[in-house]
């Protein structure tokens, strides 16, 4: 077990002691905590541009994950030509820091739009069936995983271990995401649709999450989303955008009575912890959103989100979540280069 009382300590000087489930960190607060390993460790980032240097390898294979977690944005290609989109993966491929990861760490994610190969495209995407399958060869996943076969990313992974289980359900956000409406009177890009109109995961989709939640019995189920769930007032991407489709997720969650549900994010170039208490659930709905690895929002001068826990982080970073089956406890933190702990939040579930 992972010594949450020493970690909690030291924060508090610098905090004011703020309470042990809200434990927020700044950027360059202090080198990641040299604390035993944790019962199951998950590393994650999104938005990494294949031609630039990813300082960040070294780090997420020094804090020794189980598994690596892409949120989307891989690598940046936006095309439509299926030569150049595999160029691009094979380019990433060939990162040698990527590489040794590979070699000692499963590897496991979705996409989002750059990888997609449209910005902000979604079911219209014309070459969508054909990048799926360059998406799947640079996953390194078998010709017979049906995922081949079917339509859209979305997978779930799940690892048992002595002391407990996690349950990892990948879903695609761009295969099936319908139309979204533009925003014509402010500076915004987009404004919410109407309610009931659209949908980001698609029909077949859903009732494949909605079975796949139903039936968990992991201690903790993770959901990786590309683009962010709860922050939905600053016009871009985001689950907001279809207020009815966060609605129904957030339904699901009570109604599966799903265990330690924590969701994934990316996209945004920013790193920020967001959460919402549900109705019907005794723990909160965190949205752990990690961005980017290779470059970020470097002249972010603030944003609305009502869900916002702490500072918005846009540092390059990834995100890393220990979990503690015994005390049902997950150490989430944002790490920069060199191990640096940009940002914390203790959760127990």
């Amino acid at each position: 077990m992972f010594n949450k009382y020493i970690t909690i300590c030291l924060l508090c000087i610098a905090t004011a002691c703020k309470t042990q489930n809200q434990v927020e960190g700044t950027t360059n607060d202090k080198m990641i905590a040299t604390t035993p390993k944790a019962d199951f460790t998950l590393a994650f980032g999104s938005c990494n541009k294949q031609n630039e240097t990813n300082l960040l390898w070294d780090d997420i294979l020094n804090t020794k994950p189980d598994v690596w977690v892409w949120g989307g944005d891989n690598i940046y290609a936006d095309t439509d030509n299926m030569k150049r989109l595999h160029t691009m993966y094979a380019k990433q491929n060939a990162v040698e820091g990527y590489q040794k990861l590979k070699s000692e760490v499963p590897v496991i994610g979705t996409w989002d739009d750059h990888d997609y190969g449209l910005n902000d495209g979604g079911v219209d995407f014309d070459k969508k069936k054909e990048s799926q399958q360059e998406f799947l060869d640079f996953m390194d996943v078998g010709k017979n995983d049906p995922r081949r076969t079917q339509e859209g990313v979305y997978a779930a992974h799940t690892y048992n271990t002595p002391k407990g289980s996690i349950k990892i359900l990948v879903l695609d956000t761009r295969y099936f995401r319908t139309d979204l409406t533009i925003d014509t009177e402010t500076k915004k890009r987009t404004i919410p649709n109407d309610y009931g109109v659209g949908t980001i995961l698609g029909t077949t989709q859903w009732n494949w999450l909605t079975e796949e939640l139903k039936n968990s019995t992991a201690d903790f189920n993770i959901l990786v989303s590309s683009i962010q769930i709860l922050s939905n007032e600053h016009g871009f991407e985001t689950w907001g955008n279809f207020p009815h489709e966060v609605d129904k997720l957030e339904k699901l969650i009570v109604d599966s009575k799903a265990k330690g549900v924590i969701v994934l994010s990316g996209d945004r170039h920013i790193s920020e912890f967001s959460k919402t208490e549900i109705a019907g659930v005794d723990y909160p709905l965190v949205d752990f959103t990690s961005s980017g690895l290779t470059h970020t929002y470097t002249k972010f001068n603030g944003e609305p989100n009502p869900f916002r826990v702490g500072d918005v982080v846009f540092t390059k970073s990834f995100g890393l979540i220990k979990f503690n089956f015994k005390t049902k406890e997950a150490q989430m933190q944002m790490i920069g280069n060199n191990l640096k702990v940009m940002g914390e939040l203790h959760q127990t579930y």
